[in-house]
Formats: structure tokens, sequence, C-alpha cells
């Protein structure tokens, strides 16, 4: 039958259902006392008890006076036995001529074990809680089509029970995040996303207009400097789990929209960060895999042991070979650039061409868990700089599996050497760079009443999930990814 008329059927069902007093949209609860997984892991306890269990039908399959369906709720399937000598003969009628794979129902019965050994419900009473009025995707096949799985996620998640596993650990990343760092006397606070100026990151903000203050504001691209005013405030450990908006193009690693953690610590430094950075992901793959050591694709990826750490102009001299340390200037730094057919815009200084050599040459190598370290200060404007080094910051990111997946500093707290960056990347941006930061006066009040040496750092709770949940793109993991409108 053509799915027009498949649909216009249903829609039959339904109004012969309205027209006798039994529009299933009226009823407004149903109270349920198990669930699938629940009965089946209790079966000794629960055998030839009634239960109440509520889902979708995913399955049925009409048999003379005794037919079979499966419900699938939050954990899972469970058969059910429907029997007409058991729910009396109008209601099989019903289940076998209204009932249909997609509706939702509520099914009261007593559990039992088949002769073929499956744990199931001998239904007493089915109740028709809502009707479908679409079709689910051919069983046999589920839904494979990439661009509808991500538009309709809703059907996604019904047909797709690794789907529905995927989201689960991200709650469970996310309150395994939770629970570290609540146990390091962090505290948890919201900052705003709606801002006038969008600095900590070096990102394209998504612009909007206030109407209410004539004003035009921006999407938060980083979570940094209205935290960093927190530690200011005397708070000295914070953090926050919070949505960020950078308008640049999608990938398999990017959206416009993510999720990002950032948290700072007073009164220590970008060591502390590392520290409590190995530890954490320690817990996290444990509590969520019950594991340090797990798979990527065909990676085996161990966070049981100590991770590396190296610094980035040692990470270049080892995968590049050249030692910036040898090079004199920025002109002789893209002369190399130019050796090696690296583009660069003119602007950039030395120690954007060294980042430019790290990502051309070093990312690749970086598969286990690989701490790099002291950045050049063109490239990390909020961070403090090395004492023994002014050209350098202590500044890491970890890469994992190739990907970065977080960045921190020893933060930046004195405000005229601030100031003075802040000028850079306002020339910058005049320049060209619609990344650079901007200048924002009142940040730079809040360090003028002085800011404690602290520790920050920012990690992306989307990478992780993909690699803790063995995912191919950060689309995987946002339960509505950012596409292009049809």
């Amino acid at each position: 039958m053509p799915e027009q008329d498949l649909l216009a059927v249903k829609r039959e069902k339904l109004k012969t259902l309205v027209d006798a007093g039994r529009d299933p949209f009226q009823i407004t609860k149903y109270d349920v006392t198990h669930h699938s997984q629940e009965i089946k892991d209790s079966f000794e306890q629960l055998e030839d008890k009634t239960v109440r269990v509520a889902g979708r039908m995913m399955f049925k399959r009409k048999m003379g006076k005794a037919s079979f369906c499966n419900v699938q709720d939050r954990d899972g399937r469970i058969q059910i036995y429907v029997a007409r000598d058991s729910i009396g003969e109008e209601p099989y009628e019903d289940f076998k001529k209204i009932l249909e794979v997609g509706d939702i129902i509520g099914v009261e019965g007593k559990v039992f074990r088949t002769q073929t050994g499956e744990i199931s419900i001998h239904a007493e009473v089915i109740t028709l809680l809502s009707k479908s009025l679409q079709n689910l995707p051919e069983k046999f096949h589920g839904l494979t089509d990439t661009d509808i799985r991500y538009r309709q996620r809703y059907v996604d998640l019904i047909m797709n029970e690794e789907v529905k596993d995927t989201f689960i650990k991200r709650s469970r990343i996310i309150s395994a995040i939770r629970k570290y760092l609540d146990g390091q006397g962090f505290m948890e606070v919201e900052t705003p996303m709606l801002v006038s100026n969008a600095g900590g990151a070096a990102a394209r903000p998504f612009e909007t207009h206030f109407n209410a203050l004539d004003e035009d504001l921006k999407l938060r691209i980083s979570l940094e400097l209205y935290l960093k005013r927190l530690i200011v405030g005397g708070l000295e450990r914070v953090y926050e789990i919070g949505r960020v908006f950078r308008n640049e193009g999608l990938d398999t690693r990017h959206n416009p929209e993510f999720t990002l953690m950032e948290l700072y610590q007073a009164y220590t430094d970008y060591n502390g960060m590392m520290d409590l950075t190995e530890n954490m992901f320690r817990h996290v793959a444990q509590e969520v895999l019950g594991t340090t050591t797990f798979k990527y694709g065909e990676i085996e990826l161990d966070f049981g042991k100590p991770f590396e750490r190296i610094t980035m102009i040692d990470a270049v001299k080892k995968y590049a070979g050249v030692d910036f340390d040898e090079v004199a200037d920025t002109e002789a730094a893209k002369k190399l650039a130019d050796e090696r057919n690296i583009h660069y815009e003119s602007y950039h200084q030395k120690g954007d061409i060294i980042n430019l050599f790290f990502e051309e040459y070093v990312e690749e190598h970086l598969v286990q868990p690989t701490f790099v370290m002291d950045h050049p200060v063109e490239i990390s404007p909020l961070t403090k700089r090395k004492p023994d080094r002014p050209d350098l910051v202590e500044r890491f990111e970890l890469f994992i599996n190739t990907w970065e997946m977080c960045n921190a500093y020893s933060e930046l707290n004195d405000p005229i050497d601030q100031r003075e960056r802040f000028a850079a990347q306002d020339a910058a941006a005049a320049a060209g760079d619609e990344e650079a930061n901007h200048t924002d006066e009142d940040f730079l009040n809040a360090l003028e009443i002085g800011m404690p040496p602290t520790g920050g750092i920012g990690y992306g709770i989307d990478r992780l999930t993909m690699l803790l949940t063995n995912s191919p793109a950060i689309r995987d993991v946002l339960l509505f990814p950012t596409l292009k409108s049809l």
C-alpha cells in the first residue's frame, strides 16, 4: 500500500476512536510501576506479580486467540503476550485492528517466562496512550540516512539503540565531571551568554541586536573573562559547563554551538591544571566506561599511564626537524615557512609561525594523551609569560587521538601587560584578523582590583564525548546539531 494510503488509514483509525469517545490524546497520565530492564533484572522477585509498563510498540504479531508485541521504554524492550481470554474480546479486537507499531501503550499484567525462556508480561489491560500518525522506518533496515537521523533525532533515538546509549553516556560524562570537581572544592556557576565584548578565544562571534537597550550584542565565544572576574571576587575555585557560539565552519569536529567547560583555580598554575586534567580524565573514563583503556576506532587509548608532556618548540623540533630556539626573528621564521610551503598572513609574528609548523607537522602524531606546553606569547593573549622565557607563556593544550581536547594557562593577572596584549589584538583585528580579541575595559578594571595567581582551563565536552563513545563526528554526540535549512 502506498505510504499516503497507510497514513490515511492511521488517521481513520484515530477518527474511529474519537467518534467512539475514546480519544487517546485525552488521557493525561499512566502510572508506571516498572521499566523493562528492571523487570528482567528482578525476574525472580517479580515472577507472577502484576506490573505496569508503558512505551512505544515496536513489533506486533497477530495470531488467532493470542498475539505478541513488544514495548520499548527508556531502558529497552520487553515482550508482551496478549491473549483474548485475558484482556477480553473487544479489547483484543482493538489490539488486532486499531493498535499499530509506533503507538504508545500502557500494559498491565503479570510477569512470566515463555516456553522459549523469554521474560515477558502476560497482558491483562492494554491502554492506548498516544496514536502515532506517521510510519516508523522499516524495522529490518532501521534508520540509516545520516541527514534524516540528525534532522529527526527523535526517530533516530527510537530506531537505533546505540544512539540512545551515546547520549546516556554523554549525560554520565557530565555528571562524572561535576562529581569530580565538586569533590575538589569547585563551585559551579553561570555567566552571561549575551555579551558586549566576546573575548577569551580566537573566534568570530555571532552578533545580534537587543531592542530594549538599542545595543548590539554578541553571543559568547568563551566562558573565560567572566569566570576570572569571579576569581577576582574571591570565589577561588569556579567552573561552568555551558553553550558557547562561534561563527565558523561545520566539519566532523566543529559545530557553531557547542558545550564548553571552563574552570579557574586561584593560587595554582598550569602545572596544577595538568595534574587536575590528567586525574579528571582518568576518573571520567573509569566512571563511564569502567576502564581507563578503551578503543577509538582501531586505536587503543590508555588513560591509565602518565600523560606525556612536551614543549611546543621541542615537539616541532622532533617532528619537523626545525629548532625555533635557533631562529632569530619573524623574518627568519617566515623564510622557513616559505621553504616549507606553509601559508601565513602578513601580520603573523614568529610565534604564529611556530604554531603553524606545529599544526602542519606535529598534531597528526599526538595519539596517546599528550600535554603540549609553553606556547609563543603571540598566540596566547591571556596567558602569563614564563619568567625565564618572556617570549613564551605558561600554557598547555592536551591532545588525544590527534585532537585538541583542552587549553589551559597560568592566567595573566598583570593588568598592564594585559592591556598591551589587548592592544596587540586590536591591531591584529584592524589588520584583518576577524578572530582577534578586543580590549575589554571592565575586565582590565577587574585585574586592576587584583587577581591572585590562577590556573585556568577549557575543555570541549563534545570532543570528550566523541572519544568515550567511539563516535566519528561531533554531530553524533549533539542531540540537535546545526544543519542547513531545507
